[in-house]
């Protein structure tokens, strides 16, 4: 994917525009139905996570924690989001995705970061990053809402 600064950004707030679209309004119930792991609740606190990463890999050059929360399970990121009330998840997600926004809006696409270990790669690669997992897990929460 070889975009431009806005091209790239308006990708990805095109698919947290339409992430939080799709969860808006659910009820607890809702969010959490069919009632196992790939729920929207969960997929959504795993996208929180997914954009809290980025902050943290960006803004402040900690290292990605995914392996630090893998440690609990491989599906630990989607777990938490199912004890949460979907308010609280939905917030989450506002608040990671605001921060984000702050951080790549303050940063150049060519800075280099550190992810996925000790590998450095560009900010632009880790908003791309972040473009294929928002819309990979949209897909998912379209099957689960039945679209």
């Amino acid at each position: 994917m070889n975009l431009d600064r806005a091209q790239l950004v308006d990708e990805l707030e095109l698919l947290r525009a339409t992430v939080a679209g799709k969860c808006s309004g659910l009820t607890d119930d809702q969010a959490r139905h069919p009632g196992e792991l790939m729920t929207v609740a969960g997929i959504l606190w795993h996208l929180a996570l997914v954009e809290n990463t980025l902050h943290d890999v960006v803004a402040t050059g900690q290292p990605e924690r995914w392996a630090e929360w893998l440690e609990a399970g491989r599906d630990a990121a989607f777990e938490v989001g199912l004890d949460l009330p979907i308010e609280e998840v939905r917030s989450a997600y506002r608040d990671n995705v605001e921060l984000c926004r702050e951080v790549i809006a303050g940063r150049s696409l060519d800075d280099p970061v550190g992810f996925a270990g000790d590998r450095l790669v560009t900010v632009a690669a880790v908003v791309e990053y972040a473009v294929q997992e928002t819309s990979r897990h949209l897909e998912l929460l379209r099957e689960l809402i039945g679209e």
